[in-house]
């Protein structure tokens, strides 16, 4: 069997995506024939080593499998649970792979989540260079005019940086979709508070081309072959002849 890097062969066995499992390693939990290494690129080969993450042994890789959730509120992104809370993975007890969510959605954000236990597939999604756009829809404690539109096209600064959405549109008196692409923590929230709008409800329900439809809430199904294949094939390209900002 071919070598390959640590890091990308802890990513083939679903221990988490790429770039996470850089950081696993940087943290000391990985051992490599009962020695600890924080190097990602150590060359591995699952036939002549042992390799453990937090002293559990990892067998090697898995079969590949790739769900859509539909998240309700109260569930945490997370593989490890802080204190009794729940997390999105409770929701996958009939499934005995190792799974972990691709990026996340906060506690009480509902809708689109990808659930996998490929690392180089989950790279693939959340890397920057890869374009996909994230669609929302937001619910706000107020009547959305014509100045809200206008500022939540603006954008806001998320970590030191401004980031703007690709399109804002008027659903109805109370709602709105925006499409954003960054990526970063709690971007539709804290563009929401520059407009001063309240937030009631946010669900995310398009990741690139993938829509999360009517799958019932709580509930997953596998992608099929063609969504899979529509992420890694090809990037999402934005939509802006539906940016809508003008007054209503």
């Amino acid at each position: 069997m071919e070598d390959k890097r640590l890091s990308k062969a802890l990513a083939a066995a679903g221990i988490a995506s790429r770039r996470a499992c850089e950081e696993i390693i940087f943290s000391g939990r990985v051992k490599v024939n009962g020695i600890v290494v924080r190097i990602p690129q150590t060359l591995v080969d699952w036939q002549r080593d042992q390799i453990s993450v937090d002293e559990a042994v990892i067998g090697g890789e898995q079969k590949k499998l790739y769900f859509m959730l539909n998240k309700p509120p109260g569930y945490l992104c997370s593989n490890v649970r802080p204190g009794n809370k729940r997390i999105v993975l409770d929701l996958f007890s009939d499934q005995s792979e190792r799974l972990f969510t691709v990026g996340r959605l906060d506690r009480d954000t509902t809708g689109l989540l990808i659930v996998t236990n490929d690392g180089h597939f989950a790279n693939r999604l959340i890397h920057p260079s890869s374009n996909i756009t994230k669609e929302y829809v937001v619910k706000v404690c107020q009547e959305i005019t014509g100045e809200h539109l206008e500022t939540l096209s603006q954008g806001a600064r998320v970590d030191d940086k401004w980031v703007r959405p690709v399109f804002v549109q008027k659903v109805r008196r109370g709602t709105f979709k925006i499409c954003v692409k960054e990526g970063k923590k709690h971007e539709v929230r804290i563009i929401a508070e520059r407009a001063q709008l309240k937030i009631s409800e946010l669900t995310r329900i398009r990741i690139g081309n993938l829509i999360l439809g009517s799958l019932p809430e709580g509930e997953y199904r596998p992608l099929t072959a063609r969504e899979q294949e529509s992420f890694l094939s090809q990037s999402d390209q934005p939509r802006p002849a539906r940016q809508s900002c003008s007054k209503p």
